[in-house]
């Protein structure tokens, strides 16, 4: 087994302690720099980092492999990469991109096929001049998504 198959089972032993997080990245160096980085259906603590960093350090050698290890939440404007993400975001306002079209709307739902955006917009009126506010939703699937991120608004 190599280094960095045995870390990502480590990791993975560590994260079934805690069912409500979830890696979202790791990356293993060819300087065996180990980055973790979580997430959480309620959020991630400080304290679930140490768990999580305490943890893979208990089952890692440094006698055997010398390494580093860093253990982060994912940042509030990192993009969305798992589905579970996206349901834990639901009520919130997206910036969605795609092939065609970069939205920016409310997530109203997320299953495991595709999301629901839902947000206002200025549309010409269907009759005499001028423009009118129009609710719009679309649909979206996963595999048509380039990039989401939720944003902060203040």
């Amino acid at each position: 087994m190599t280094f960095k198959e045995k870390v990502k089972q480590v990791v993975e032993e560590a994260l079934l302690e805690k069912p409500s997080i979830f890696l979202i990245d790791l990356t293993v160096s060819d300087s065996f720099k180990i980055v973790v980085g979580i997430d959480g259906d309620n959020g991630v603590v400080l304290q679930d980092c140490i768990d999580v960093s305490r943890a893979i350090e208990s089952n890692l050698d440094r006698e055997e492999q010398d390494y580093s290890l860093e253990v982060a939440s994912v940042g509030v404007g990192s993009p969305l990469k798992q589905i579970r993400q996206y349901k834990k975001n639901i009520g919130r306002t997206l910036i969605v991109k795609t092939n065609t079209q970069n939205i920016e709307a409310e997530l109203v739902e997320a299953n495991d096929l595709f999301i629901i955006l839902s947000w206002k917009a200025r549309e010409p009126k269907k009759v005499g001049k001028g423009k009118e506010t129009v609710q719009k939703e679309e649909q979206i699937p996963y595999s048509d998504i380039k990039e989401a991120i939720v944003t902060v608004t203040f």
